[in-house]
């Protein structure tokens, strides 16, 4: 990005210089230039994020966005761009303060570059060796030292002291680990890998996965102890989320490995073979070993993934199902206190359907033994099975226990929940309500009641008896379950409806929602589930929520009605321009603002009918609320407030979105009126005059301001008109609008706006006009006195000829220049003007003829009278 330096010449003083308008005009545009180039490339800049997930990833931003603001920076700083802030200072130019800031924040943001260039360079060759090391013994050996250079990091830094500039730059290094452990390990060859090796491998990206949450701790740890210093209080789950769930795969990984090698290969060796003297058979249970991990080798899905954490569980789950006793008594024992369940299994019965399946699982496996009887004639089948007898018994006992705890819990609990009303509330406030506080019903339910039916259900499923009241409500599960439907249909209907509600129609409604809340309050604190009246208090809840959103759907057209008007008004277009009339022929300056004024007076009485008919729209929801039609009902105060100040945000728009319309139609290149230019020598001049058009435009802008006039404020609380106010004999007061909107500062900015782009505007026309001044010696020199001196200094007929010429090539120039100048909304007619100075050519051409005549006859006739006299001497 390079700055463009201005062309003028800037040799010579600042203060000078400030004082010479053409040099700060040209200097400004310069300025209005390097701000939108600098604004340009530091949003660019800031919009550039990091390419790639790894910490270099984010040193390389920072280099580049640096090497970037620098070289702007330096452009800045050159001396011409020096001096030429200066002058605009000096001048006190309107574009200088917009400029500074702009450089100010270049500044800021090159500085911050720059420093964290710096800091990100400490810790460059710890990320490198995370990412380009050997092995795992490089990122084991660069985590502890890279975590301390964070902590100087943190404390030194003014970006990466904060959590939401630390916390991704750690998550970019916590990616980085996790890709070398998920390039290492690579689960479609590691069961095909030396076993010993490939287990070495997984334990050291595991170790390396744990180091790093390891090392932040202790670095935590430091940062705590220490006096002054900003603790980390990341989110955990954004840095060791994937780390922790990678190092949970790896933990699988090893188990694996660990009974593939240490227990299945070495019972099922070349000794057992031997001893048993059963190849086949052995050979059978070893096929079985390794197509334990064959499935793996050939997943469709990423286990390192937390997306397919399911998926894995269930490759895992369906290893362990394939494994010996002793791993599931060990699954048994480790499970015992929070078992697995299936979907839809409630705990207690979910948790006995466990039990009974890993024993299923055990007892299958003992089966399968049983089929090479010398394997449990072998010391260590022998030990197997006592095993497994040892962990039927402790699953028998589990189940007793859980189903022997859950009948007394049942028996004891279930009447009590029984009791329970039937709805229940978040929160109840007696306070008058708001639109910030109110009350939330919710269906009273208890979800250990659902829990019970359903246990009660499995429980018979597995053949366990049941208490009688249990086994009653399990019974009458579909009559809660249609009871519950209604009641949350009910109440979601109820929410959705106070939902639609405006804080203004909220307070509108306080009464009406008052009372639906004594209707559901019969659910809330006096019917239970118990109770016979069930259907009947949702049919009366029903009833009154129906109610109630018959009214609200009456507020909410007529608040729409309101609306619909208030987007008629706001939308009103309050300069209209007449068409052109005869092709191109515009209308003239007073045609023009006197069309756009009448035009204007139509819609005017328009915006003011729709404007009367709110207040008989808010009169008829007074009716509907409070069952009266006065206009001025004190439960509706707050809400003709709320249309009041909607209303005259609407009318500050309606000026605002006009006056800026009127704003961009006169800077546009689309002619709308014309004027004149004609000559009243000794000057060019605009027909008519500036300060006439000027005057025009400005009282057009301000009867639009007016409009607002027409808008009768409301009386305090009502939405009333206010009368008239005589304040004297001859003197009549209207509160309206116009007295807020008209000194409101987007209007009066936009006003001036538009009075100057129109005065900037026939300034450049005059300006324009004075190119025709070549042509002064048309009217300027006086006729007559011209012609004497020619006729005194008896001119040549070549004098007479150029003079000729001259005056004939005017007129042909004249001719030939264009008659017509658009310049933004103003077309400048130069029609009467070249007319004009034609004529004035064609005068000269005609007195210069007539002298040219004159002359030729007396030098005709004093030629006749010497050859006369010639004749006559000659006769003698």
């Amino acid at each position: 990005t390079t700055l463009k330096m201005p062309t003028i010449n800037l040799d010579g003083e600042v203060t000078v210089l400030a004082t010479v308008p053409k040099v700060v005009e040209a200097l400004e545009g310069c300025a209005m230039t390097w701000q939108k180039l600098i604004s340009t490339a530091l949003e660019e800049q800031l919009k550039k994020v990091p390419q790639g997930n790894g910490p270099l990833a984010e040193v390389d931003l920072w280099r580049e966005r640096n090497d970037a603001l620098s070289a702007l920076t330096e452009q800045t700083q050159v001396p011409e761009v020096q001096k030429v802030l200066e002058i605009l200072q000096e001048a006190e130019s309107e574009h200088i303060g917009d400029l500074q800031v702009v450089l100010s924040d270049l500044r800021n943001h090159q500085m911050k570059a720059l420093n964290n260039v710096k800091l990100l360079s400490t810790l460059e060759r710890h990320f490198k060796n995370l990412t380009y090391g050997t092995g795992f013994n490089d990122v084991l050996d660069t985590i502890p030292s890279l975590m301390n250079a964070l902590r100087m990091v943190w404390i030194i830094s003014r970006h990466y002291n904060k959590d939401e500039c630390m916390v991704p730059l750690m998550e970019r290094i916590a990616w980085v680990i996790s890709m070398r452990v998920y390039k290492a390990v690579d689960i479609h060859t590691l069961f095909k890998e030396d076993r010993a090796a490939a287990k070495k491998k997984t334990a050291e990206a595991k170790r390396a996965l744990e180091h790093w949450k390891t090392c932040y701790f202790d670095v935590r740890a430091k940062i705590e102890r220490a006096e002054g210093q900003q603790h980390w209080e990341f989110d955990q789950n954004l840095l060791f989320g994937k780390t922790d769930y990678m190092t949970s795969v790896c933990q699988d990984l090893y188990d694996i490995l660990q009974v593939v090698i240490e227990e299945f290969y070495s019972i099922f060796g070349p000794e057992l073979t031997t001893v048993t003297g059963n190849p086949k058979g052995i050979g059978n249970l070893v096929r079985g070993v390794n197509e334990l991990t064959s499935p793996m080798e050939e997943l469709a899905f990423d286990p390192f993934s937390i997306e397919s954490a399911r998926d894995w569980q269930l490759v895992m789950e369906k290893f362990k199902d394939d494994v010996s006793v002793e791993n599931v008594e060990q699954i048994f024992v480790q499970n015992l206190k929070d078992p697995p369940l299936c979907k839809n299994h409630p705990p207690v019965a979910g948790a006995i359907y466990w039990s009974r399946s890993l024993f299923c699982q055990i007892k299958h496996t003992i089966i399968r033994f049983q089929e090479v009887k010398e394997l449990l004639a072998s010391e260590r089948g022998k030990e197997v099975k006592q095993i497994y007898l040892q962990v039927a018994k402790r699953m028998k006992e589990y189940e007793d226990q859980k189903y022997s705890q859950w009948r007394e819990e049942t028996e004891h609990m279930l009447p009590q929940l029984l009791k329970n009303t039937l709805l229940t509330v978040s929160s109840v406030t007696e306070e008058p309500l708001t639109t910030k506080r109110s009350v939330h019903f919710m269906v009273n339910f208890s979800p250990k009641l659902r829990e019970i039916i359903i246990e009660t259900k499995y429980m018979e499923q597995l053949g366990l008896a049941v208490p009688e009241i249990a086994k009653y409500v399990a019974l009458q599960e579909d009559r809660y379950l249609r009871c519950t439907n209604r009641l949350q249909n009910m109440l979601d209907h109820y929410h959705t409806l106070t939902g639609t509600l405006s804080e203004a129609e909220t307070k509108l409604l306080h009464d009406h929602i008052k009372e639906l809340w004594r209707v559901l309050e019969s659910g809330h604190k006096r019917i239970k589930w118990n109770s016979l009246g069930n259907g009947d208090i949702i049919f009366k809840c029903t009833q009154a929520i129906r109610k109630f959103e018959s009214l609200v759907h009456q507020i909410h057209k007529n608040s729409e009605d309101i609306s619909n008007k208030l987007l008629s008004i706001e939308s009103t277009n309050l300069f209209k321009f007449p068409l052109p009339k005869n092709g191109d022929e515009l209308p003239k300056v007073e045609e023009f603002f006197e069309y756009v004024k009448c035009e204007r007076a139509k819609d005017v009485a328009h915006m003011v009918r729709k404007y009367t008919a709110i207040a008989q729209l808010l009169t008829e929801v007074e009716g509907r609320v409070a069952s009266t039609k006065s206009g001025k009902s004190p439960k509706l105060n707050s809400y003709y407030a709320y249309w009041e100040n909607r209303i005259y945000r609407v009318l500050t728009q309606l000026i605002v979105k006009n006056l800026q319309a009127f704003n961009a139609a006169v800077l546009a290149n689309v002619p709308l009126l014309q004027i004149e230019a004609i000559l009243s020598a000794p000057e060019i001049i605009l027909q008519p005059n500036s300060s006439e058009i000027e005057k025009m435009a400005a009282q057009c802008i301000q009867e639009c301001v007016e409009v607002t006039k027409h808008f009768i404020r409301w009386m305090h609380g009502t939405c009333i008109e206010c009368p008239p106010r005589h304040v004297k004999k001859d003197e009549v007061i209207t509160f309206s609008f116009y007295s807020d909107i008209s000194h409101n500062p987007l209007i009066t900015e936009q006003t001036v706006v538009i009075t100057q782009n129109v005065h900037k505007l026939l300034a450049s026309l005059i300006k324009y006009l004075n190119q025709w001044k070549r042509y002064h010696m048309l009217w300027k020199l006086d006729k007559g006195t011209v012609m004497e001196r020619l006729a005194e200094e008896k001119s040549t007929c070549i004098t007479f000829d150029e003079e000729l010429q001259f005056y004939m090539k005017v007129a042909q120039e004249v001719t030939q220049q264009p008659l017509i100048k658009d310049e933004q909304f103003i077309r400048l007619q130069l029609a009467p003007l070249a007319c004009t100075l034609q004529e004035n050519a064609r005068g000269w051409m005609t007195s210069l003829g007539k002298l040219l005549n004159e002359s030729a006859r007396e030098e005709l006739f004093s030629l006749q009278e010497e050859i006369q006299v010639g004749v006559v001497s000659s006769c003698c």
